[in-house]
């Protein structure tokens, strides 16, 4: 039986790095543009005239009836056929922003209807209109209020940003399995691979604390 051998790893090292940093990238971006994306359809579901809220609402429903792999073949192969031709990269960070955009939505909405109706009424007594009663008051509180399950959104973001390996850009997965390709050493670059989503893991909660943090501070 063959022993393990983790000095296979060190001539791949800048490769895993460079993966994991093109997963932080993924992570990141994808993120922000899921929670910019959530705070939107929540608005649009609860307040928008039917004509929109309906579209949106079978948006959501189709991105949360349907697998993630499912909706990243369809934007990068699907959407060519007609047209849209976007890179790996773009496709990977908007597959996953919408994918845990529409989830954000749903809890962003439950945080803003949890608003109390007294805090509306007393924005609206001081000359506020609706917009700015949601922009300053309403949707300010209902992030506040569901930062703990949107920060736990944005770490199964984190994990599954691997998948987007399945369109070639080369994440930390895509990377492994390079140098596995060429070493047949998949133990040793998975456990790699595995230590290395630990640390961005570890990153990733140390940055939402901090912002809890904040939030908490701002009440």
């Amino acid at each position: 039986m063959e022993g393990l051998d983790f000095t296979v790893v060190l001539p791949y090292w800048d490769l895993l790095l460079t993966g994991a940093w093109w997963t932080a990238v993924l992570t990141i971006s994808a993120g922000a543009l899921s929670f910019a994306f959530g705070i939107l359809f929540a608005v649009i579901v609860l307040y928008a005239p039917a004509t929109v809220a309906y579209p949106v609402r079978a948006l959501i429903w189709v991105f949360m009836g349907t697998p993630l792999l499912l909706q990243l073949f369809l934007i990068y192969f699907g959407l060519v056929q007609i047209g849209i031709d976007i890179p790996a990269l773009a496709a990977g960070i908007v597959g996953l922003g919408l994918h845990f955009a529409v989830y954000n939505a749903d809890v962003i909405r439950a945080g803003i209807v949890a608003v109390d109706v007294g805090q509306t009424e007393g924005a609206r007594s001081i000359g506020f209109g609706r917009w700015q009663t949601l922009r300053y008051v309403v949707i300010p509180q209902a992030v506040r209020n569901t930062a703990p399950p949107i920060g736990s959104n944005m770490i199964a973001l984190l994990k599954e940003s691997s998948i987007v390996s399945v369109i070639g850009i080369a994440e930390l997965v895509h990377s492994s399995q390079l140098a596995i390709s060429e070493t047949f050493r998949p133990f040793e670059f998975y456990i790699t691979a595995a230590a290395l989503y630990y640390i961005l893991n570890l990153a990733l909660e140390a940055g939402l604390r901090r912002f809890e943090r904040r939030v908490e501070v701002s009440r």
